[in-house]
């Protein structure tokens, strides 16, 4: 058999037994990279090439900050001061929390957020007595819708800005109005799923709004330190582009000086890291690493080109579609990564035009960002959030997701759909 062959078999088996769930996904995904290795599609050094080592520190360093930050007692303070905020009404705290998570994940980054977000929604179901499975789906889905919008908000833009020429206000200008328009029809769309989940006792409801957030804060003095290294990594993330620095050595720098600072132990802190998330990533990595050496992307974007029949139209809706179903099946950073320089010759195909102007870039990124959310692999913040839940004793199956997802993946790149044919193409 050819590589091409091997890879897909590999790739194919590999996602089957994610699915399945009979083995833990992290061993599926190590067991698919090394398959790879040993099977002669990729050899160890471009196996390890592959990882995403950006994305690897990015979370390693905000895990840090956020497992050191948590134990100053500032997760419980915010969790009692929002569920005061809404009344103690389980369905007005869950939208409130996905619409900070949207929020925080355009001018942060998704992973960011879903990192600092997750600890907080699992204090939150715990105060509530709620479940917290239908809080940690809604701050998931948020975050990619969130974090689409602009350049620093989700791993595939960086990608795409950099490969495009695209700034920050250019990614804001051009994917805010459809992700503006698409976070509205998602909270009103929790508010319908997550209703009948979501209801209070009256008695806990009384019991939390007469809480007194002030002595959750166990650490004031670290707390300040916190909150200083904190707001210097976000101001690192917002200026990394322009001084050609990536998020992961803002992160980890951030951490670093935490650490130090904060007068904390590194073996303590590294203890709370999340490291079957960071290892199910380098399996993944290896294992699209290899269909991807072997062509299997690069194949199904000729079959785009050609498809296309050099219509800018068609060429847009075929890449906006596929690439949220594959961004969904393979993980939407190396399939971004993949699909760029197809994305380029596409564009010289059809004539696109240059730079911001071309609607064949915003279609990869609504269909990579939007794609996140038709499944648990599909996205940084989603395996990190599913892996913490599972850690807390909530296990989200990868078919529970998948319900949820799939409508989520439809709506919103319908929404896209309309979007880019009213401004870019329809006139």
């Amino acid at each position: 058999m050819d590589d091409l062959t091997v890879a897909s078999l590999i790739f194919g088996l590999t996602y089957l037994v994610i699915v399945s769930e009979r083995i833990h996904k992290t061993a599926a995904a190590l067991a698919g990279g090394i398959a790879m290795i040993l099977f002669r599609v990729i050899d160890q050094e471009e196996a390890f090439a592959f990882i995403d080592f950006n994305v690897i520190f990015l979370l390693v360093g905000m895990m840090v900050i956020a497992s050191i930050t948590g134990q100053t007692g500032a997760f419980q303070w915010l969790a009692i001061r929002s569920v005061k905020l809404a009344r103690g009404n389980g369905t007005a705290v869950l939208i409130l929390l996905s619409a900070i998570t949207a929020v925080g994940s355009a001018f942060l980054d998704n992973v960011t957020m879903v990192v600092l977000m997750a600890s907080l929604t699992l204090f939150v179901a715990s105060t509530m007595e709620l479940n917290p499975v239908p809080f940690l789906v809604a701050i998931i889905m948020a975050s990619n819708v969130g974090g689409t919008a602009t350049l620093i908000g989700d791993p595939p833009n960086i990608l795409i800005g950099s490969a495009a020429d695209l700034s920050f206000v250019d990614f804001l200008v051009n994917l805010g109005p459809p992700i503006l328009l698409i976070l509205a029809l998602f909270l009103v769309a929790f508010y319908f799923l997550f209703r009948n989940h979501l209801v209070t006792k009256p008695e806990v409801r009384q019991r939390v709004m007469e809480l007194d957030e002030a002595e959750v804060l166990t650490d004031r003095t670290l707390l300040r330190v916190c909150l200083l290294v904190l707001a210097g990594t976000i101001a690192g993330f917002v200026v990394a582009g322009s001084t050609d620095y990536e998020p992961a050595t803002v992160a980890l720098l951030g951490a670093t000086v935490l650490l130090i600072a904060g007068r904390q132990q590194p073996h303590e802190a590294l203890r709370e890291v999340e490291w079957q998330t960071i290892f199910f990533f380098v399996g993944l990595f290896m294992v699209v690493g290899g269909v991807e050496e072997a062509g299997l992307l690069e194949r199904i974007g000729r079959r785009v080109t050609d498809a296309s029949g050099d219509n800018l139209t068609a060429a847009t809706m075929l890449v906006l579609w596929p690439g949220a179903l594959l961004s969904g099946i393979v993980d939407n950073i190396p399939y971004t990564a993949a699909t760029i320089p197809v994305v380029e010759e596409v564009g010289r195909g059809v004539g696109a035009p240059e730079g911001s102007a071309n609607p064949l870039w915003w279609a990869l990124a609504l269909g990579a960002g939007l794609g996140g959310n038709l499944t648990i692999v599909a996205a940084s913040a989603n395996v990190y959030v599913i892996n913490l839940a599972e850690r807390a004793g909530y296990k989200i199956s990868f078919l529970s997701f998948l319900r949820y997802g799939v409508f989520a993946t439809l709506a919103s790149v319908t929404v896209a759909t309309g979007y880019l044919w009213l401004r870019y193409l329809a006139f």
